[in-house]
């Protein structure tokens, strides 16, 4: 009678084993499927941004390049940071389409080299965009706040000095970057771009001293931004005698309003994604866009941005 109640048990047991086997292996294939759906609408949605962004801002830092070239003279600091911007974001929307490409085929078949070239062209454009950005508040500062004591300092010939040494800053700063990079990809054997698995791997290819430099970098512009917001519109609302004379406040405001919208909504979420390596495709997604919108700084520096320069440039007048 024991050893049939032990029968009876054994085979409910195997029943049990092989009934919680089953589930397990029919509930795999479907996980797996959702997996792919989810991925695939995830790319889809990072097609469609990215092209967007290409469609909106190729057209529009092309024209906006071509009116600072040909209806502002290049004498003004403020027109030639405005020029490295609007270039800063051309490469940007340049080097889109090969994440499109990626996103929408789901491989990378270009190779390493091809992959580090379209990974610094998009770090360049936060770094380059944030530097410019701060440069145009600084020079707008002296301008409405100290108008003689910095005429000197505000000049063509300086803003092209600046500009010239934040570009060769950068680009001597890819190469340590760029070779790190690849000496990633060969020690992972990893054939991908842009997101790397496992997570481990995408962590060492992209949390470098580098990218927590950037982060403080960032910071430490966003703080000037702040300030010089705050010094004109306290001038503003003061009207202090050594101060320019503003025909139109309101687009002042707005420039430096637009400055740190940039920062925050864009610029500074990237940066932090060293903390949040889950979120780096989508802040990344989101960090594209910025090249949208900076063809409104140039439209709210000038107050005729579409007349020539003798018509237009009028908005700052010293006493």
């Amino acid at each position: 009678m024991c050893l049939e109640r032990r029968r009876s048990f054994c085979g409910c047991s195997c029943s049990y084993i092989h009934l919680t086997a089953l589930l397990h292996f029919t509930q795999k294939p479907n996980m797996h499927c959702a997996n792919v759906t989810d991925l695939e609408m995830r790319n889809s949605a990072y097609v469609i941004v990215f092209g967007s962004v290409i469609a909106l801002g190729l057209p529009l830092n092309a024209v906006s390049l071509w009116i600072l070239l040909r209806h502002h003279s290049l004498k003004s600091p403020s027109a030639v940071f405005m020029v490295n911007l609007a270039i800063s974001d051309l490469l940007l929307v340049i080097s889109l389409p090969m994440r499109v490409y990626f996103y929408a085929i789901g491989t990378w078949h270009l190779g390493s080299m091809a992959c580090i070239w379209i990974t610094m062209l998009f770090r360049n454009n936060i770094r380059s965009s944030s530097i410019f950005i701060t440069f145009i508040s600084v020079d707008r500062l002296l301008a409405v706040v100290y108008p003689l004591r910095s005429r000197h300092l505000r000049t063509s010939t300086n803003a092209w000095k600046g500009a010239g040494l934040i570009w060769l800053i950068l680009l001597v700063v890819n190469v340590p970057e760029s070779v790190d990079f690849s000496r990633g990809a060969k020690q992972y054997n990893v054939s991908s771009c842009f997101e790397f698995r496992p997570a481990e791997v995408d962590e060492r290819m992209h949390n470098t001293k580098i990218a927590y430099f950037q982060l403080v970098l960032l910071f430490t512009m966003l703080a000037v931004n702040i300030v010089s917001t705050a010094l004109v519109s306290w001038t503003l609302q003061r009207h202090l005698n050594d101060s320019a004379k503003v025909n139109n406040k309101v687009n002042v405001m707005l420039l430096f309003a637009m400055n740190l919208i940039m920062f925050t909504v864009f610029f500074l979420p990237v940066s932090l994604v060293v903390f949040f390596q889950c979120w780096r495709s989508v802040l990344n997604c989101l960090a594209s866009v910025n090249c949208c919108l900076d063809p409104l700084l140039y439209y709210f520096s000038f107050d005729g941005f579409w007349r020539r320069k003798e018509d237009a440039d009028m908005s700052l007048e010293p006493k």
